[in-house]
């Protein structure tokens, strides 16, 4: 690891407001208690895992509003516990953060482009409710002198009207605000993990993902259909949605607008342990970071992989453009350098290794009708 580089606002967090409690730091490698909210949702399980696997204790919260009851394979671990509760309600949270260390926000209403499209308002409202629940839990038990730190889980589309590239932490307070309502929201999400700082002492870290890829998404619960030609859409992120149209014979395949948007499709795994990594180090108190593969890659270039893993090299690559959705980001570029110099952290995981994982799981799903 490298050391960590000087950074102000980090420096300016050694003295806490007025009233803030004074908690001590736990080494690294040392046994943790976490909340984690949303814990089973995409990224949730991925950070479960990886709490787990590092020897830490986790209590997990999530209402299965998206996908509906799911189970993983920790559901049954000695040292997870998984309550089915709305994290919109304080009282239940903050019993729950009784003896934790650490709070993960991760609850919120999230998907894919069309997801955020279809629940424009609802997930505006819901996840508001739902941080300031979080916040109001967790600045209690901070006073009452266990809760150490919270963990705000944002998203890359605090960066959606950028006109800047790599995007780089700090942009988002200087750049147009995000079009969106999800991506207005997660910018909110910053401001509440700044603003329970500034008047309650309430340390924090912001974690940024870019393009989350991995396993374990199914259809939302929704009733609300999007269809891609004959495919009806996951309404979750473009990963899925590409390998399931394919595996299910469309040909040409169907992609949303002409595919020269430019993501950084990140494996959930190394989103988690980079998530995981902040949490007691010390360069990380009061900071933001974004948390991303350094690899830019074409919606058109991330197709025609996924269609070549699928029908192999001979079978010509053959595709057709839809009517973009309105906040289709056309370019969201991270500046990772932070997150490498301060934490040690990056994204190794390639795109090829995610999607051997990824088709697989998704053609099962396919096959047994979960999509």
């Amino acid at each position: 690891m490298t050391a960590p580089r000087a950074v102000t606002s980090a420096n300016r967090t050694q003295d806490a407001p007025t009233g803030g409690a004074h908690h001590t730091t736990k080494g690294q490698n040392e046994m943790v208690k976490a909340l984690v909210t949303g814990s089973a949702g995409f990224i949730g399980g991925y950070v479960v895992q990886e709490l787990l696997g590092r020897g830490h204790e986790v209590i997990g919260l999530d209402n299965f509003s998206k996908y509906g009851p799911v189970s993983h394979d920790y559901d049954t671990h000695p040292r997870y516990r998984l309550v089915e509760g709305d994290a919109r309600d304080v009282g239940l949270l903050r019993s729950l953060l009784d003896g934790c260390d650490h709070f993960i926000a991760g609850a919120a209403m999230i998907g894919g482009i069309s997801y955020f499209h279809t629940y424009a308002y609802d997930l505006l409202a819901a996840n508001e409710r739902i941080m300031a629940a979080s916040c109001d839990a967790a600045i209690e038990a901070h006073r009452a002198g266990t809760l150490r730190k919270m963990t705000y889980v944002s998203s890359s589309m605090v960066y959606e009207s950028t006109d800047r590239w790599p995007s780089a932490e700090g942009d988002e307070r200087v750049v147009p605000p995000p079009a969106s309502s999800y991506g207005f929201q997660k910018l909110a999400v910053e401001y509440y993990a700044r603003a329970a700082w500034d008047q309650y002492g309430l340390p924090y870290t912001i974690v940024r993902p870019f393009n989350c890829v991995g396993v374990g998404e199914g259809r939302a619960a929704g009733q609300e259909e999007i269809l891609s030609g004959n495919v009806k859409l996951a309404m979750s992120h473009v990963v899925p949605d590409l390998v399931q149209k394919i595996v299910k014979g469309q040909d040409p395949l169907r992609i949303h607008g002409d595919g020269d948007q430019v993501r950084h499709y990140t494996y959930g795994g190394d989103l988690a342990r980079g998530l995981v990594a902040t949490l007691d180090h010390p360069a990380a108190l009061n900071e933001d970071f974004n948390l991303s593969t350094e690899r830019s890659t074409t919606v058109l270039e991330l197709s025609e992989l996924i269609w070549r893993k699928i029908k192999g090299p001979h079978v010509p690559f053959r595709y057709v453009s839809e009517q973009a959705f309105r906040h289709d980001v056309q370019k969201r570029v991270p500046d990772v350098t932070k997150a490498r110099e301060v934490l040690g952290f990056e994204a190794s995981t390639s795109l090829e290794d995610m999607l051997d994982e990824v088709i697989p799981w998704v053609a099962r799903a396919v096959a047994d009708g979960r999509l």
